[in-house]
């Protein structure tokens, strides 16, 4: 009796694990957050996770509550690497961040493709408004032993032809800034969606793995 008692603890702890068990299905007995990102090339829209990046997602949120992104690009995109926005709008006029949060990247999200992170500068808890969508599996981004990495806290989930649209589009220098894409690209609007469970397709574990172990390709 206790083996089995002990056995059926064990697929209820897996059964509470959203992406880091697989992609999303860790909050799938909750209901996750979900923003949609209404853009001049279509909607792109993100399910956050709470329970792995609480005061990176909160943040985001007050940011989109308080209507922060509407009228900003995405001014920095880098095909087969990812596209940045959150702080600069069409005339490359800089948007002041009202703050910056803690480094939340040892959460056990991995910036893979099609999932969302915080941009920074050096400092590790210098995050505050942009953010970026890996278009492919950026392990450098990880961090490393001793290291913080980039905090990721959500995903694409619908709206990735417009991701890729984007990351295929043509760049250049702007206001001394390189990889700016030549049209614009405008964040319309940025509105909450009614919170579901994950809808997120069964993943392999995106937890880090020991060393030795071959990194996931996508």
């Amino acid at each position: 009796m206790m083996t089995r008692s002990i056995f059926l603890f064990a697929i209820s702890a897996l059964a509470g694990l959203p992406d880091c068990a697989f992609a999303g299905q860790a909050e799938a007995a909750e209901a996750l957050p979900r923003v949609r990102l209404q853009t001049s090339l279509g909607n792109i829209d993100l399910e956050l996770y709470p329970a792995y990046a609480p005061i990176t997602v909160e943040n985001f949120l007050r940011l989109v509550d308080d209507r922060f992104y509407e009228g900003l690009i995405f001014h920095r995109v880098i095909a087969n690497f990812m596209i940045q926005a959150g702080g600069f709008d069409s005339e490359m006029n800089r948007r002041d961040e009202p703050g910056t949060i803690v480094n939340e990247s040892r959460n056990g999200l991995l910036n893979r493709k099609k999932y969302v992170a915080m941009a920074r500068l050096s400092d590790p808890d210098s995050a505050g408004t942009q953010f970026f969508i890996n278009v492919a599996r950026n392990e450098s981004l990880d961090g490393g032993r001793g290291t913080p990495g980039y905090a990721v806290f959500g995903k694409v989930i619908g709206g990735w032809n417009v991701v890729t649209e984007i990351e295929l589009s043509d760049t250049g220098m702007k206001a001394g800034m390189a990889d700016v894409p030549e049209t614009p690209i405008v964040i319309k609007q940025a509105t909450r969606l009614d919170p579901i469970g994950s809808t997120s397709e069964a993943e392999p574990p995106t937890q880090r793995k020991p060393a030795g172990f071959a990194a996931s390709t996508d």
